[in-house]
This record gives C-alpha cells, sequence and structure tokens, in this order.
C-alpha cells in the first residue's frame, strides 16, 4: 500500500513539471509571436514553480498523513516502538534481590 501511495505522489510530481515544461515551450512560443513579453514569461514560470513547490508539500503531507493512519490500522510498529523495544532489551538485567 505505501509503495502505491509512493507511486501516485512520484506520477503527480512528474505530471506537474511535464506541465511546467509544456507552459514553459508555450510561453516561449508566445515570446516570440510577440504576445507576451520576456519579464512575464519569467514571473509567470517563476509563479508556477512557487504554487508547484506548494502543492508538492501539501501532497507529500497528505501521503505522510495516509501512510500513518493505515499504518495505524494495521497496528505495524513504528520506528520509535522499535527503538524503544531496542532500549528495553539491551538494558542489563537487574541483579537478582536476595529473599530474606
Amino acid at each position: 500500500m505505501i509503495d502505491l501511495l509512493k507511486k501516485t505522489m512520484y506520477m503527480s510530481l512528474g505530471l506537474a513539471e511535464a506541465t511546467r515544461e509544456k507552459l514553459e515551450e508555450i510561453s516561449r512560443e508566445l515570446v516570440k509571436k510577440g504576445e507576451l513579453s520576456e519579464k512575464e514569461v519569467r514571473g509567470f514560470v517563476d509563479d508556477l514553480g512557487r504554487k508547484s513547490a506548494e502543492a508538492k508539500k501539501a501532497l507529500e503531507k497528505k501521503v505522510d498523513e495516509a501512510v500513518a493512519r493505515a499504518l495505524g490500522r494495521l497496528n505495524v510498529a513504528t520506528k520509535d516502538d522499535l527503538a524503544a523495544l531496542e532500549k528495553k532489551l539491551t538494558k542489563k538485567p537487574a541483579a537478582p534481590r536476595k529473599k530474606k
């Protein structure tokens, strides 16, 4: 399930990058035709980059939350759970108590 979520996220990010490249190509064509200035294109592409980065962060957060919920439902041990268990197992055993 985690792999599916990761693949979906990567596919979405790849699609966003492909869209950006296509928009840059279209923008260059409009500059050549004189319909847009270089400054307008740079501003547009920069704005698109910022929005893309924000969307990427939001998507990563949603995927992280979905994975955490899925793991919680499956009752899978977390890294912290395993570290705590390891710490307990590697502790020196206490000396046996003497009976009175």
